[in-house]
C-alpha cells in the first residue's frame, strides 16, 4: 500500500516539508510506503483546451513540468495528501495550477481515476487563510468520490519562516494523527476487498447554468 503527497510549496525544505517528514515517519511505523511530489514553482496552469477529456487522455497536453508524472503516481497510490502554503489567504500559485491540471485530466473524463482512494489535505500559513486554505485543497477531493480522512482538529499549522513549524506542538500533532488515520484508512479499504462491493457509481451529467 502506497500513499503519496503533494508538496504544493515551491521551497525545499519548508515546513510543508516538515509536516511531511511528521506523516513519513508515522507512515513508516505502519508499513506503508510514502512518497512526497513537489513540482516547484515552474509549472503551467491548466489552458481548459479540454484536450484530456475530448481524447480520453489522463494526461495533460503540457508535457514539459512533472504534472503528468503526478498524475500517474497518484493513479497508482491507494492515498493521496494535497498540501500547500497559505499565499495570500489561499492556495499557492503553482500548486492551484497543479490542482487544475490533476483533477481534470484524471478524474472528470468517462473514469474518475481517483475514485474511492483515500485522500487528506493541510497547510501550513503564518497567520490568517488556513481554514479557506484547507477548504479548497478538501474541494478538490470532495468532488470525486473520494474517501476523505481527517484529524482531530482542521489541517492548518502555523510557521512562516522555515522550521517555524516546529513550534507549533499541537500542529504537528494534528499531521501525525492525520498520518495514522489515512494508514487505518487505507488498510481498511484494502481489507474489504472482495468482501464487501463497493457503490455503484456513474460519471456525472454535466450541466451548465447557461439558456
Amino acid at each position: 500500500m502506497k500513499v503519496v503527497a503533494i508538496n504544493g510549496s515551491p521551497r525545499k525544505g519548508g515546513n510543508v516539508a516538515q509536516c511531511l517528514d511528521v506523516m513519513a515517519a508515522e507512515f513508516a511505523k505502519e508499513g506503508i510506503e510514502f512518497e512526497v511530489l513537489q513540482p516547484g514553482p515552474r509549472v503551467h496552469p491548466c489552458m481548459a483546451c479540454y484536450h484530456c477529456l475530448n481524447k480520453g487522455d489522463v494526461h495533460c497536453i503540457q508535457k514539459d513540468d512533472m504534472v503528468n508524472e503526478i498524475i500517474d503516481k497518484c493513479i497508482e497510490a491507494d492515498g493521496i495528501i494535497l498540501t500547500s502554503p497559505v499565499y495570500h489567504g489561499g492556495i499557492a500559485g503553482g500548486m492551484k495550477c497543479v490542482l487544475d491540471r490533476i483533477f481534470l485530466a484524471a478524474c472528470c473524463g468517462s473514469e474518475n481515476k481517483f475514485h474511492h482512494k483515500v485522500g487528506a489535505a493541510f497547510c501550513t500559513l503564518r497567520r490568517s487563510g488556513g481554514m479557506a486554505t484547507y477548504q479548497q485543497l478538501l474541494g478538490y477531493m470532495d468532488a470525486m468520490e473520494m474517501v476523505i480522512v481527517t484529524s482531530d482538529y482542521w489541517g492548518a499549522v502555523h510557521g512562516a519562516d522555515p522550521g517555524e513549524v516546529q513550534q507549533d506542538i499541537e500542529g504537528l500533532e494534528v499531521v501525525a494523527k492525520l498520518a495514522r488515520n489515512i494508514a487505518w484508512t487505507v488498510k481498511v479499504i484494502d481489507a474489504a476487498k472482495g468482501k464487501i462491493d463497493p457503490p455503484e457509481t456513474h460519471p456525472r451529467t454535466f450541466t451548465n447554468f447557461i439558456r
